[in-house]
């Protein structure tokens, strides 16, 4: 059972597939051949299913940081008798630059350790578990370093340090004096009858070098974001970056599946696909702190994942696989205890399979973002946007399980019943460009329909807020997208007094929101959501209240660890990070709240006087 705080780790990406690494130098997640594919290292969810630890041996001190401008991580331990320096990535492709970014990346996890100052002993222990651990290799030495073979996967360490394989495992300890380098490789391999060269000490010191500046030419070519919490910013949407699958610019959740909302929980999800929900918030957050061709790659990734599906009469899927896959049926992995015990560990996840009526306003107001992109798009793409904006208008009255996915009975949900106003809102306003003018009149008073139920049936008078559902005195966090999507002005009084009510009822001591409080019919507890405070944080800018919208974003961001990044959730005793990390809604939250201060900040004439942001996550 892993006893490392969730906060404890780093993200490495090659835009295909991510690593996680502890603060003492164990990779402790790590999927090949692409973000959703099987574990070779998850010691992050069982301590039986695989590391690769590279660090001193004895007593040292931490300490890291992302290089400038990169995902590349950089370790120093100081020791009794030393400093060394760990560099750890995933390599990208050769000579890749700007948008190239993880367009060849080749499965390669790098590893060089360099000594500083004295004398330092290095030990390092690799123990590859294929399969979510289920596989045990059988590992044999090479020329330039070893092999791993087991179930489907092949795994070459290259090294310039004598090795000792012990069963499945290797081993070595061996000694840097200042100014020593040596570097390790972990290939993935899946041809078996073809023979894969380990790569050299050169080659290993080359492509990190290479890796570093294809993230910073992105860095230099994308990022122009010039608001307050500039580094926040930027760092944000290179985590999201590294969030893409870049073979088809599909965004996942996280790149992690069952950190739990709560410790020793059952709320334990696989969020290593990616949702048609978060498509809008996403699109923005890409927009501002990453690059504008991502997010229409991202756009069009989900478009032709979902278009099949209403031309042939079936309902819009609310999520897919990073590749387009449709069917992501969950299953639990009853061999692993989970992360510090919370157990089930599942993979797949069964909410592909919901109906969730606010997928249809989150498509059409991510078009609406990218209409420019309409000219380009054919005939057959414009009926499928036009179809979305029918099946909002048809079932717009239907029950659905909303938002948070909810695995009790279907409801009214407020957000859902929004989100379908919002679809035929953007469609009307895109009527022309998809030659649906004789559409309008219809979807006008549907619209007006729809604006008329969320008004009268989702405002509670006695709670003095819109509420969760149809008649539900629930307070629900989501309701802060009533100002967001524009369907009511952030001055408004009801959407001031639901604004109160939430900050009354769904804040914790920590001043961060939680979604909802009720029987979802989930068992246990869950964490205070970082995406929703954030939301409050926006909602708060575009009322003019620039003080208060300050201070909550100040203490949302605060949550992020050393290295900068944002979890799902805060444990509100522990004050410890939770869920799925790094959590992809949290850093689109952080950027595009900092965004709608930022304007605000312009429209009211006032400067921003921005403090630094410290870390405050166990």
């Amino acid at each position: 059972m892993s006893g490392l705080a969730i906060s404890d780790y780093a993200l490495l990406s090659d835009c295909r597939s991510a690593a996680l690494v502890s603060r003492m130098g164990s990779v402790d997640w790590l999927c090949f051949p692409r973000f959703d594919g099987p574990s070779v290292f998850a010691r992050l969810l069982d301590a039986k299913a695989g590391h690769f630890s590279l660090r001193p041996e004895g007593e040292a001190r931490a300490s890291r940081r992302y290089r400038e401008r990169t995902l590349v991580l950089e370790t120093t331990f100081q020791t009794p008798t030393g400093t060394v320096v760990v560099v750890d990535a995933l390599a990208t492709g050769s000579h890749e630059r700007g948008h190239e970014l993880g367009r060849a990346s080749p499965g390669v996890l790098l590893r060089r350790v360099t000594c500083t100052h004295g004398r330092v002993t290095m030990r390092l222990e690799l123990s590859a578990r294929p399969e979510y651990g289920l596989v045990s290799p059988s590992v044999r030495e090479v020329e330039g370093g070893v092999a791993c073979r087991g179930g489907a996967t092949a795994l070459l360490l290259a090294a310039a340090v004598p090795l000792d394989v012990e069963g499945p495992d290797v081993r070595a300890t061996f000694t840097l004096e200042a100014g020593e380098s040596t570097g390790f490789a972990v290939q993935h391999h899946v041809a078996w009858d073809s023979p894969v060269a380990l790569w050299s000490q050169e080659k290993i010191a080359r492509r990190l070098e290479d890796t570093m500046e294809t993230w910073r030419s992105w860095a230099e070519e994308h990022q122009s974001y010039e608001g307050p919490w500039r580094e926040l910013v930027h760092h944000s949407g290179r985590v999201l970056q590294g969030l893409i699958f870049q073979p088809t610019g599909a965004v996942i959740a996280a790149p992690t599946t069952s950190l739990p909302e709560a410790l020793g929980g059952k709320r334990n999800w696989d969020y290593r696909y990616t949702w048609m929900r978060d498509a809008s918030f996403v699109l923005d957050a890409l927009w501002v702190a990453a690059c504008p061709d991502e997010a229409e790659r991202y756009f069009q990734f989900l478009a032709e994942s979902a278009q099949s599906q209403l031309a042939n009469g079936a309902e819009l899927q609310a999520m897919f696989g990073v590749g387009g896959e449709h069917d992501l049926t969950e299953r639990v992995l009853n061999h692993l205890s989970g992360w510090r015990g919370s157990a089930p560990v599942r993979v797949g996840n069964n909410a592909w399979s919901q109906r969730q009526l606010d997928v249809y306003g989150e498509l059409l107001c991510s078009v609406h973002r990218l209409e420019d992109m309409l000219e380009r798009m054919d005939d057959t793409f414009h009926r499928f946007l036009v179809d979305a904006a029918e099946v909002a208008a048809a079932r717009w009255r239907e029950k659905d399980r909303g938002i948070w996915e909810v695995r009790c009975e279907p409801r009214h949900f407020v957000h859902s019943k929004l989100m379908c106003w919002v679809a035929l809102d953007r469609a009307i306003s895109l009527a022309d460009k998809l030659g649906a003018e004789s559409k309008v009149e219809h979807w006008t008073r549907t619209r007006e329909d729809i604006r008329r139920a969320v008004l009268e049936e989702g405002w509670n008078e006695r709670v003095g807020a819109f509420t969760q559902s149809f008649g539900s005195e629930v307070l629900d966090a989501a309701c802060l997208m009533i100002p967001i999507t524009g369907f009511l002005p952030a001055t408004d009084a009801r959407v001031r007094s639901t604004v109160r009510a939430i900050q009354e009822h769904l804040m914790d001591r920590n001043g961060l929101l939680h979604r909802y409080r009720m029987d979802d019919g989930i068992e246990g507890d869950e964490g205070a959501f970082l995406l929703c405070t954030f939301w409050l944080a926006q909602v708060q800018a575009m009322a003019g209240e620039l003080e208060a919208a300050t201070v909550t974003f100040t203490r949302a961001a605060s949550f992020a660890n050393d290295v900068g990044l944002l979890a799902e959730e805060v444990d509100p005793e522990r004050r410890e990070v939770l869920g799925n990390f790094p959590q992809a809604f949290s850093h689109v939250g952080l950027v595009n709240a900092a965004w709608a201060i930022h304007e605000a900040s312009r429209r009211s004439g006032r400067p921003m006087e921005v403090t630094e942001v410290s870390p405050s996550a166990g």
